[in-house]
């Protein structure tokens, strides 16, 4: 896996997951909506800190510069 992902990609994901699972286990939101921030929330959190995106990888999208 390559990193496709910009360090300002990267650090709105980890920020946007963790307020989503945050606002989900504080029961801000709740029931079926709550359930997928929870999955969003996840997905955007582990992509951010690995960098990858396989989303993007499909759609040949990169927002890394290229070194």
């Amino acid at each position: 896996m390559k990193m496709n992902e910009s360090g300002l990609d990267r650090i709105i994901r980890v920020i946007v997951g963790a307020a989503l699972l945050a606002l989900y286990f504080t029961q801000v939101i709740a029931g079926g909506f709550g359930i997928a921030a929870v999955v969003v929330g996840a997905v955007l959190l582990i992509t951010g800190v690995v960098g990858f995106c396989p989303l993007y990888g499909l759609l040949k999208i990169q927002t890394r510069k290229k070194s």
